[in-house]
């Protein structure tokens, strides 16, 4: 069986950053997976479930409201090794395309104040399993170490 393209990415040498994962065609439409790289893989701590929830919460709220980007949001969510999240979004679409979108989002979870949305038993399979405050600093780690200043180094994936 071959090894999935994401499995052949050099995580040794992958940094924080916003990368391109791969670009899918269905039906005539070209889905962008993007790596949003929170965490450097394998040297610093994984992101705990309850921040990594919250910042789905809020991150996929931030996507599917937001007046430019909403129609083409298809998904928002966790990496199984809780170093970032995955955003697909429709068109074939850069890094350097979707920096402001990805700032904004992080920008407003850093800034959030409030009741976190769909954090009620009703709306969320495990509804009790957030962290405001620890997704709020992640946020602002992302934004001050990464996105802020970001290099073509940390738009590409590593060789």
């Amino acid at each position: 069986m071959e090894k999935i393209t994401s499995f052949t990415i050099n995580h040794l040498k992958l940094e924080p950053g916003v990368y391109v994962s791969r670009v899918d065609h269905y039906n005539g439409t070209a889905i962008t997976t993007f790596d949003l790289r929170m965490t450097a893989p394998n040297r610093e701590p994984v992101m705990n479930t309850a921040e990594l929830h919250t910042i789905e919460h809020l991150g996929a709220t931030y996507l599917r409201n937001h007046k430019d980007w909403a129609d083409r949001v298809v998904y928002f969510g966790p990496m199984g090794c809780r170093t970032g999240c995955y955003m697909l979004l429709a068109g074939e679409l850069t890094s350097r395309d979707v920096l402001p979108l990805v700032t904004g989002m992080f920008e407003f979870i850093r800034d959030f104040e409030g009741e976190i949305p769909g954090a009620k038993a009703r709306d969320c399979g495990n509804y009790l399993d957030q962290n405001l405050s620890m997704a709020k600093w992640l946020a602002k780690r992302y934004l001050d170490n990464t996105l802020y200043n970001i290099t073509d180094d940390h738009l590409v994936y590593p060789e």
